[in-house]
């Protein structure tokens, strides 16, 4: 009964991951993609993307991360798995799920579920590649134009030799778009013998056992959700064990966001800081209504000062409210 973090592009770096497996409850985290095109990649971009392979491929709370690469070149992809398990990764994950147009557009990523045969030719030379000691595993979706893809791509993944399959639960057309198609999840799950694990749309406690129900899945992986709620995991582990858990407040959201900030600051201007403040708060705003009344005035802030203030106001329209 996991709980994975998912790899969101562009917001789950490594920052994220630290911050979210120290408040518990998550039990792996997958690092944004690294795009295998033409030619060996140094180490310093395998390093960037998964700092953790200097701590044995672990978060410094202990929490497994695997190695994600996305690229459409069999041959090129097998070097690339390879080179992660040479630096330390004790998984390597295939993107074939990522909805991005730019990423689709140079044969990435969603759109190689229009052929299932390259994904398996894919999977096979990075399982071939990668000692046998290390899981190659794959995410995908149910297909590109629509969603009947997706049993004959996890067959594919399986005959290929993937040990575990995510398979989030809509095509590329659906994009992010509600409802996520859970039963579709089940029907490919039981074409395969895999381990199959679902994901979409889980943003609470009871869409988890949902999933659970339709999907037939037991292990999860969840994005959107643990950044909106930093304790949903930890919420849904103490529901798997009968006991209640303290909902986060917001007071103790905006300490995340803060240690989150002082970690970029350490590497980025002020105003990509904040921008990556300002995609975290716009997920939080579905799971506090701080979030939500500080957003307006929020994204404005182009300085951390500023924005540390504006967060700290919502603090105080919290115990306004309460107050009242």
């Amino acid at each position: 009964m996991r709980i994975i973090l998912a790899p969101m592009e562009g917001l789950v770096d490594a920052p994220i991951r630290e911050t979210l497996t120290r408040v518990g409850g998550i039990d792996r985290c997958v690092t944004e993609f690294i795009r295998v095109t033409r030619g060996m990649l140094p180490a310093r971009v395998f390093y960037k993307y998964a700092p953790e392979l200097h701590n044995q491929s672990l978060t410094e709370a202990g929490t497994p991360v695997a190695v994600q690469l996305l690229g459409s070149d069999p041959y090129q992809m097998a070097c690339h798995g390879a080179k992660a398990a040479e630096l330390g990764a004790t998984q390597v994950d295939i993107n074939f799920g990522c909805p991005a147009k730019t990423v689709n557009k140079h044969k990435g990523g969603c759109v190689l579920m229009r052929e299932p045969e390259l994904m398996h030719q894919i999977v096979a030379a990075v399982r071939q590649a990668v000692p046998a000691n290390v899981p190659v595993t794959a995410k995908m979706r149910l297909g590109y134009d629509d969603r009947s893809m997706g049993v004959a791509c996890a067959q594919a993944l399986e005959a290929a030799g993937a040990e575990e399959i995510v398979i989030h639960a809509r095509s590329k057309v659906d994009g992010y778009r509600p409802p996520a198609y859970w039963e579709e999840i089940a029907r490919a799950r039981e074409a395969v013998n895999t381990h199959i694990i679902a994901n979409g749309e889980i943003w609470t406690v009871a869409d988890y056992w949902r999933c659970r129900e339709v999907s037939g899945c037991d292990d999860v992986m969840i994005g959107r959700g643990l950044i909106a709620r930093p304790d949903l995991a930890r919420q849904i582990r103490a529901s798997q064990q009968g006991v209640a858990v303290t909902d986060m407040t917001w007071a103790e959201a905006v300490g995340l966001v803060r240690e989150y900030a002082t970690v970029l600051q350490g590497w980025l201007e002020d105003r990509y800081v904040t921008g990556r403040i300002k995609q975290w708060l716009n997920f939080l705003r579905q799971g506090f209504a701080e979030a939500e009344a500080i957003w307006p005035e929020a994204r404005k802030i182009r300085q951390v000062a500023p924005m540390m203030a504006c967060l700290d106001s919502g603090i105080a329209y919290s115990g306004t409210a309460l107050a009242g």
